[in-house]
């Protein structure tokens, strides 16, 4: 039996987000036919469970010019798609209470709603989502418990869940994302969508053109107006991440 088209989605990444958004434009249908794995840095006991698989993620530094880039970027692809943003500052990330939660509110048929209060805090308010708080807010303003969300981190079945995604995504190759895959056949970034949704044969509804050229031009910060002064002084002296720089 041939699995479904799967793609994989980090709260981390903005163009994670960004990709979901853009997703939910051209093709509405196409997560309901989707199989969503969450992806994201694991904490120590996360990782430990990877490893008694001999897994790993695919992980490796990234540069500070790289990461200017991609805050400029982000900035430039928010902007074509109309959203207003607002940087978050991840000094210490826990990324397990949002991944986790989030596969607790699947369990509790509630994912949608979840996803979209946790890009909303993190993306649209600058929240910081290592926090339990903010989960259980973010939780309890969708009608989920967030008391049962914030305690996914404390599960050992829900964790075990998580390691099974980290794990499926160490067999699939996933070096960042957003990263899709059909089959053998794989697709990485938020240029690729179109591509995506055609080899899993999955219906646009509108073209691979929807987005609104901008002029090009960059602000006289080098397109970095905005970027909160914490953020731009942090780049370069914590942030590692995924091989490729998406997150």
């Amino acid at each position: 039996m041939t699995s479904p088209p799967r793609l994989y989605f980090s709260f981390r990444s903005p163009f994670s987000w960004l990709l979901v958004e853009r997703l939910r434009r051209v093709a509405p249908d196409a997560l309901e036919q989707v199989e969503l794995f969450p992806y994201w840095e694991p904490d120590m006991d996360t990782a430990a469970g990877l490893a008694r698989h001999d897994a790993v993620i695919h992980y490796a530094p990234m540069s500070k010019a790289k990461h200017l880039y991609i805050l400029q970027d982000t900035k430039r692809l928010a902007t074509r798609l109309g959203l207003t943003l607002s940087w978050p500052v991840d000094v210490e990330p826990w990324w397990e209470p949002a991944h986790l939660g989030w596969l607790q509110a699947r369990r509790l048929g509630g994912a949608g709603a979840f996803y979209d209060g946790i890009v909303a805090a993190r993306w649209r308010a600058g929240l910081d989502i290592s926090k339990r708080e903010v989960i259980r807010d973010v939780a309890d303003s969708v009608g989920l418990d967030g008391n049962a969300i914030c305690a996914a981190v404390d599960d050992r079945e829900v964790r075990d869940l998580g390691v099974d995604c980290l794990l499926q995504a160490y067999r699939d190759d996933v070096f960042g994302v957003p990263y899709m895959r059909v089959g053998w056949r794989r697709f990485w970034g938020f240029d690729r969508l179109a591509d995506f949704l055609a080899e899993a044969g999955l219906h646009l509804e509108a073209g691979p053109g929807e987005l609104a050229r901008s002029s090009g031009r960059q602000d006289d910060e080098g397109g970095l107006s905005g970027v909160p002064l914490a953020v731009r002084e942090l780049v370069g002296c914590y942030d590692n991440d995924t091989a490729g720089g998406c997150g």
